[in-house]
């Protein structure tokens, strides 16, 4: 089948946090062909350009949504379609036009303001519901606008839009940080509302595009997730949505310090959190990462019956040289391993290894990382270097060595610690202080080497851990102390939870159990989705309604073929036809049907 990849800053650029999980997925399923439709994110992004495709990946379409909106900017490539805001009528509107615009964009700016989403499907006065419809209502409007005329994105950016906004604002029922918005936060709301929907402008949506696919997978929610509702509205194509992480959540915790205004924040905060709620609702299946995912999920109105949790492959070959009793740094020896960053809490580790070393003199701990990419990564490893120092100064075995720290600041790659298995197999135990944590992708390859660990109850942790490790609260250095001492001074228990994370790791988290996960979820939403129906009125209408199952899913399965057209008297066998030409498969040809008078495979019968 014919799979439209969505990604938000990932695949297929060099960076980016889905770009891993998406080539895996990608280049695991051979017998299916991906198309992909990315949003990239800076400039430094599309600079790097795109890991190697392999060749079942048929277009690539590209969007920047890190330009002004009359940038025409964008990246290209093999196989690239590039993704550009449509033209049309913009400034020039008709008054019918406009009004549909105002209504749309009123209905929008309205639920946003009025905040009320944030209590899940309903309240007490239902007022919860009537945002959701009034979101989704302007939302669906704004899209089939952009399409039909194209200019949403100059509209969008009107003083037509800021008087909407400002008037939402000021409405009867506005939360106090939203009605306290003065005219700078109007005109930066109206700046962000427009680039959140630039996505509703892009020349996706045609039969060449998103109108192709079959299954539309989101790899994330959010902006990745709006071209597959937009697909679902236009063409009836299937969205599935994967979630690793919770984008949502990220705009909570914006930092106060940012650039925009709290009235800014909140309305933003509204907004996606709408969005997340409608992406939800219209999803054919959502699949997240792990139950701290699914959570958030639920709480913003996805159905359960409509979530499975997947946890994300992982490569377990690349840790098999690292055996349960290979102590290269000894048993003494604590290891942590990930991106420097405040969210790490080397602080707290730092204070707790302090304690560790009054109970055992002779540990020592081994910190391997590097500054997150983010401006304060640098200044805080400088600060944990300075605690460091204070808190632990170099010690010498006799009057003529030279000193030495306990705490060391490590890169991997080196002649000692030349790949990442060898740095966890520098330590007896590995250690997890993080006070913000999705999933724990330092705790499973841990977990894949046979360590033990010690970690913070933060994020996905403990459904990870499950039992094989030891996790203490956060921000608590000495339950955090605690623990690492229990496990240096009991080799037996070290060794036993080792075995037993090494076994839940192969048996959850494998790239293997990950695939095997969406190569039946590819089948079953296909085989259950009704037939689809062409695109444009005239062909909509000689064809018919859709019928449901009017192809099996196993049709697409075998060299991508494409359906034959409803009503077609002849077929020709899989690898015979000329170039261009409709086939099916062999096994496909001559199947008589039970209806009076017989019919070819593929007529479209239930």
């Amino acid at each position: 089948m014919r799979i439209g990849l969505l990604t938000d800053g990932g695949y297929p650029y060099a960076n980016g946090e889905s770009r891993l999980w998406c080539d895996r997925l990608v280049r695991g399923l051979p017998q299916h062909e991906f198309d992909l439709f990315a949003l990239s994110r800076s400039a430094d992004q599309e600079r790097q350009g795109w890991v190697r495709l392999p060749d079942h990946v048929g277009h690539v379409r590209t969007a920047p949504m890190w330009t002004g909106a009359d940038d025409s900017r964008h990246a290209g490539g093999r196989r690239g379609l590039t993704g550009r805001l449509a033209t049309g009528l913009g400034r020039s509107y008709g008054r019918r036009d406009r009004r549909r615009f105002e209504e749309d964009v009123a209905a929008l700016v309205g639920a946003v303001c009025a905040g009320s989403g944030a209590d899940g499907p309903q309240d007490g006065g239902g007022h919860a519901g009537t945002a959701s419809a009034l979101f989704a209502g302007g939302l669906h409007g704004l899209a089939e606008l952009a399409r039909e005329k194209g200019g949403l994105h100059t509209a969008l950016r009107s003083e037509t839009t800021v008087r909407i906004v400002e008037s939402a604002c000021r409405a009867p029922g506005t939360g106090r940080t939203v009605h306290s918005a003065t005219v700078p936060d109007y005109l930066a709301f109206t700046t962000e509302l427009e680039r959140a929907l630039r996505p509703l402008s892009l020349d996706w949506y045609d039969e060449d595009g998103l109108g192709a696919v079959d299954l539309c997978h989101a790899a994330s929610g959010g902006a990745a997730a709006l071209p597959g509702l937009l697909a679902k509205r236009f063409f009836g194509v299937p969205l599935l949505v994967t979630e690793h992480g919770v984008p949502l959540r990220s705009h909570y915790l914006a930092a106060p310090e940012a650039a925009s205004g709290a009235p800014v924040r909140a309305l933003l905060a509204n907004f996606h959190r709408l969005l997340a709620s409608e992406v939800y609702r219209e999803a054919a299946l959502i699949t997240p990462g792990n139950t701290h995912v699914r959570r958030w999920q639920e709480r913003f109105g996805a159905d359960r019956e409509r979530i499975r949790t997947v946890y994300p492959g992982m490569e377990a070959d690349r840790f098999r040289s690292v055996g349960e009793d290979d102590d290269g740094g000894g048993p003494g020896t604590l290891v942590w391993i990930g991106r420097i960053e405040p969210a790490k809490d080397l602080i707290a580790l730092l204070h707790a290894f302090a304690e560790v070393r009054r109970a055992e003199p002779d540990a020592r701990l081994r910190i391997f990382g590097a500054p997150s990419e983010e401006g304060e990564g640098d200044a805080y490893l400088t600060q944990c270097r300075a605690l460091a120092a204070q808190l632990f100064p170099d010690e010498a075995a006799d009057a003529h060595a030279v000193g030495d720290n306990p705490v060391t600041f490590e890169e991997i790659g080196g002649p000692e610690v030349p790949d990442l298995a060898e740095a966890y197999a520098a330590g007896g135990v590995v250690v997890l202080s993080s006070v913000v944590e999705g999933f724990p992708i330092s705790l499973v390859e841990a977990m894949f080497c046979a360590r033990a660990t010690v970690s913070t109850d933060v994020g996905a942790v403990v459904e990870v851990v499950g039992g094989t490790g030891l996790v203490v609260p956060p921000r608590n250095p000495r339950a955090l102390a605690d623990a690492c001492v229990a496990l240096l001074r009991d080799p037996e228990r070290r060794a036993r939870l080792g075995a037993a994370a090494r076994a839940r790791a192969l048996e959850l988290f494998t790239v293997e159990q990950n695939l095997d996960a969406f190569r039946g979820i590819y089948l079953d939403l296909v085989g259950h989705a009704p037939a689809r129906w062409p695109a444009s009125s005239e062909s909509r209408a000689e064809a018919g309604p859709p019928r449901p199952f009017a192809l099996p899913p196993e049709a697409h399965v075998l060299d991508a073929l494409p359906p034959v057209p409803v009503g077609a008297t002849a077929v020709v066998a899989a690898g015979t036809a000329p170039a261009g030409a409709s086939r099916v498969p062999s096994w496909a040809v001559g199947a008589e049907c039970a209806c009076a008078g017989g019919c070819a495979a593929g007529d479209g019968h239930a």
